[in-house]
């Protein structure tokens, strides 16, 4: 499985295996056009051959859908559309501060290592997956 950190610029990734059960950071896409983002992740598609996308539903604290929220949506059905993966969309909620949080135990924090917090969010949203649902 890969999952994703969508954002505006930057695309956090993860990967996981559903033998094990475990989700690791991956790398962050940079980029702010759509068709170059899907071109860099086509190259992990080809390497990594997913059965399954998890993609980060951003929505405010209280719940709420917002502007970002239908961008990630709209990724979320171009992912599948090209690559003909099934999606999941989970709830994102502080899978960043978390991922910030584990970087700063390990002495990776603050702006200095900040490009590290968009693939370990997306592990963070994997792992939540992964303890969440049944084993296939």
């Amino acid at each position: 499985m890969l999952a994703f950190d969508y954002g505006e610029r930057y695309t956090g990734i993860a990967v996981g295996d559903t033998a094990v059960r475990v989700a690791h950071p991956l790398a962050t896409v940079d980029a702010r056009a759509s068709k170059a983002r899907l071109a860099a992740i086509a190259e992990f598609v080809a390497t990594w051959r997913p059965a399954h996308f998890v993609v980060g539903r951003p929505v405010s604290v209280e719940g709420e859908p917002h502007d970002l929220t239908h961008r990630t949506e709209r990724f979320a059905r171009g992912l599948q559309g090209r690559f003909g993966v099934p999606v999941t969309l989970i709830d994102e909620r502080f899978s960043s501060a978390e991922a910030e949080e584990r970087l700063r135990a390990i002495g990776r924090g603050g702006r200095k290592h900040k490009q590290f917090a968009h693939p370990v969010a997306a592990q963070v949203m994997l792992q939540d997956y992964f303890d969440r649902h049944a084993a296939p």
